[in-house]
């Protein structure tokens, strides 16, 4: 009975190391708000390919542009008490390597780019449901029927940019994405709605000296998860996103987006203290920016 309700709390833990290389608002990340218990520490391994249609800003004289993205996301985090709940904080470190080719001033053009890009801090603490709790008691505590969360998305300005490229891993810019979220839990299911929307400070230097900046972009999700046995469900998700607007120099663009997409997430644990969890989604209703593809595959450990 014992490693049986161990193996629950640390499933828990994995559910919310998978979630780490959450970043943009057309990402699907069911588990995210997943209670774990305090003091375990979280290693998540990630794999990400994403291939269709880019966007670029209006400004640019880029058109018909494809690309094909490989991601590597390396990140750590911890459980923790934050004024008697339960609470994460989790740091990601993505190394982006791609492919992008279009039509630059009406002439065929194709560029590689590999490094690093922006660096993601995310904090969340459960609201209501379940408190903060140490292993032993975590693991024989019943789980709470629902619960509401909240959390903090940050986007640091630490990857490969260079105001001369049309083309950069990194954003030259901070971003931040308040969120909150109601899970309900049923006896082999759960129901997640997540809520928030993206903030962005303004890139100074784009494309050789001008100011970009980008209106909020609202977000909203909703995952199903089915549970077969500890550490084994299939989820079906979906996210609608609406705004993002950006101006260069003061000048609107006609970049407004209106997208939504779909996936699904399966995690299969391999022992109690980690698993895999491989997902796929793809653009169901496109304005502009998301007709795109997405694979990724990920190992999990908590310790």
């Amino acid at each position: 009975m014992k490693q049986t309700t161990c193996r629950i709390a640390l499933a828990a833990v994995i559910a919310i190391a998978a979630s780490a290389p959450a970043a943009f608002a057309q990402e699907l990340e069911p588990g995210a708000y997943t209670v774990s218990p305090v003091g375990i520490n979280l290693l998540n391994l990630s794999y990400g390919f994403n291939t269709g249609d880019v966007t670029f800003d209006p400004s640019l004289p880029v058109e018909e542009a494809s690309a094909r993205i490989h991601s590597v996301s390396f990140a750590v985090g911890r459980s923790i008490n934050l004024a008697g709940r339960s609470a994460t904080a989790l740091v990601a470190f993505p190394l982006v390597g791609g492919h992008v080719s279009g039509l630059y001033l009406g002439q065929p053009a194709a560029v590689d780019r590999t490094g690093f890009g922006d660096m993601r801090v995310r904090v969340g603490i459960n609201l209501y449901g379940e408190p903060a709790r140490r292993m032993p008691e975590f693991a024989k505590t019943q789980r709470s029927k629902v619960n509401i969360g909240t959390s903090v998305l940050v986007v640091l300005p630490t990857g490969q940019y260079d105001p001369q490229r049309i083309i950069n891993l990194g954003l030259n810019r901070a971003a931040f994405k308040p969120e909150a979220a109601i899970i309900r839990n049923f006896e082999h299911w759960m129901f997640e709605i997540y809520g928030g929307a993206w903030l962005f400070t303004s890139n100074h230097d784009f494309a050789g000296g001008h100011t970009r900046s980008q209106e909020p972009i609202l977000s909203v999700q909703f995952s199903l998860r089915r549970t077969f046995r500890t550490g084994l469900w299939v989820s079906a998700n979906a996210n609608f996103y609406r705004g993002g607007r950006t101006n260069v120099d003061d000048v609107a663009k006609q970049d407004f987006q209106s997208n939504s997409r779909v996936g699904t997430t399966i995690a299969v644990p391999l022992t109690r203290r980690n698993a895999v969890r491989f997902a796929v989604s793809k653009g169901a209703y496109t304005t502009i920016g998301a007709d795109f593809l997405s694979i990724s595959a990920s190992f999990q450990q908590a310790f």
